[in-house]
């Protein structure tokens, strides 16, 4: 039985992740913004508050907090938003872990694939540069941060895909498709690099159990682009796939968030993972889509 400190643990990931370890009999003990409840325990990352006794002893330290990507539009305040919410967080806990009387076996915090920014035509793995863009100028700061703690303790960082679930990117696809107006994103050839929840999670149990450190791609083993994600997901719903919709009006609308999650192209390799053994339970982005609609997750 391991004891895991859970940051974000309301989030999809985290909610995946805090069911998996109780699964398995783990201890999970949730940070949580409000009057803590059960298993609960109150930090204030905002402030940078929190009893580094919370973790003393720890099995391991789950990072996955910070303000939702998926939230659109990005202004320039949500902007900020995103990058103060992942170093508020993530600084508190490493200066939690820093103080603990008995560090946690591992720290491992979350990270994202818009870490590489757009590249047509790569292969990317954890050894590859970093991109260009927003996420690519958040990412960078969040991993330093965590990686503060190294001096005490295994330091993980999972550079996450697109996590292909109901409750995630195919939550406005399934509205669209649904209404019978999806199409191709501006061509819809751009890769993107999704991973189903349930691979995610699995992951994320690889990385806590095992020896890797450092950045680890968090993504599906086979490329996929947005054509045929969201093709698929029209032909499993029996609607139409004709409705294209330009480069330049996603840009007008979402600005940043439409080239770091829809015009975004690149084809992270899950190397690390696959290097240590892991083996991926949906190896398909049509997998991935069947198994979320399955699951209504």
């Amino acid at each position: 039985m391991k004891r895991v400190v859970l940051a974000g643990a309301s989030g999809l990931i985290g909610t995946a992740l805090a069911d998996a370890l109780r699964a398995r009999g783990d201890e999970v003990v949730r940070l949580v913004r409000r009057e803590p409840g059960p298993g609960e325990v109150l930090w204030h990352p905002a402030s940078r508050r929190l009893d580094a006794g919370v973790l003393d002893g720890a099995s391991a330290v789950v990072n996955l907090s910070g303000a939702s990507i998926g939230r659109l539009p990005w202004t320039p305040r949500y902007k900020r938003e995103i990058l103060s919410s992942r170093i508020d967080a993530t600084s508190t806990l490493v200066t939690a872990i820093l103080a603990a009387r008995e560090a946690p076996e591992v720290f491992l915090s979350a990270s994202a694939a818009g870490y590489y920014g757009s590249r047509p035509g790569e292969v990317l793995t954890e050894e590859s540069p970093r991109g260009t863009g927003f996420l690519s100028d958040v990412t960078p700061e969040w991993e330093r941060t965590a990686l503060r703690a190294a001096s005490v303790t295994r330091v993980a960082i999972a550079r996450s895909g697109i996590v292909v679930a109901t409750d995630g990117v195919l939550k406005p696809l399934l509205l669209i498709t649904r209404a019978g107006v999806a199409g191709p994103l501006a061509g819809g050839h751009q890769l993107w690099p999704w991973v189903s929840l349930a691979d995610e999670v699995g992951a994320l149990l690889h990385i806590l159990d095992g020896t890797l450190s450092g950045p680890v791609n968090v993504t599906g083993p086979t490329a996929a682009s947005a054509n045929d994600l969201m093709r698929h997901l029209a032909a499993r719903m029996k609607r139409p796939f004709f409705v294209p919709v330009p480069s330049f009006a996603l840009k007008a609308v979402l600005g940043d968030a439409a080239r770091d999650l829809l015009l975004v192209d690149q084809h992270p390799q899950p190397k690390r993972l696959l290097d240590d053994g892991y083996v991926f339970e949906h190896t398909t982005v049509e997998r991935a889509v069947n198994a979320a609609l399955r699951r209504g997750r």
